[in-house]
């Protein structure tokens, strides 16, 4: 009766490591473009330059995180990032501003010296990932400063998007709608300051 029980339990362990070593395949992401539309482009008047969002330590992972409850994050395993988050901010942000400022070039900072008309965008991302009560939440901080350093406008964001279904594939859409209202707010702020 050992010997039988005994091989019962190593087929049932030999089963599990079996399950543990096949695992689906991961999904990847990407965050879908803007839904404004774009206007015919008249002489580029103005230069503003986007920096790679600074992300919160738990953001920058590969998998999309959700919260769980009023204390608890997870990070995906199965449902990624198709590149790093911070990237794909900084291009999203980059293609729709462009989209709402019509008259301005928007270009990705790289760091080396910029016109003295150009303005420089910085924006920290203190959330952006999904809510156990079907919300798609995206907040930070963004920063307009002059080609001198000065400072020109600031402000908090905070947007919070219905999902119209369950699953990743509508989270990462919500994120995407999210986004465009924060880049609604950074050219609204950016066409005051021309």
């Amino acid at each position: 009766m050992r010997i039988l029980l005994g091989l019962f339990t190593l087929a049932m362990l030999l089963g599990l490591s079996g399950c543990a070593t096949s695992s689906a395949p991961a999904n990847r992401f990407m965050l879908p473009d803007s839904e404004a539309a774009r206007s015919a482009s008249p002489d580029v008047e103005q230069v503003l330059l986007v920096r790679t969002p600074r992300l919160a330590h738990y953001l920058d992972v590969d998998g999309i995180v959700l919260q769980l409850d009023d204390i608890s994050l997870n990070a995906a395993r199965q449902h990624l990032w198709a590149e790093p988050l911070g990237r794909q901010l900084e291009r999203g942000m980059r293609a729709r501003l462009s989209e709402r400022l019509v008259d301005t070039r928007v270009l990705r900072d790289e760091g080396g010296h910029r016109g003295p008309n150009a303005l420089l965008l910085r924006i920290e991302v203190d959330s952006f990932q999904g809510r156990y009560d079907g919300l798609a939440v995206a907040s930070g901080q963004w920063q307009l400063l002059a080609a001198d350093g000065e400072l020109v406008a600031m402000d908090n964001f905070r947007v919070e998007t219905e999902l119209d279904d369950d699953g990743y594939p509508a989270l990462v859409r919500a994120l995407g709608r999210s986004w465009d209202q924060v880049a609604d707010q950074v050219a609204a702020t950016v066409s005051r300051h021309r």
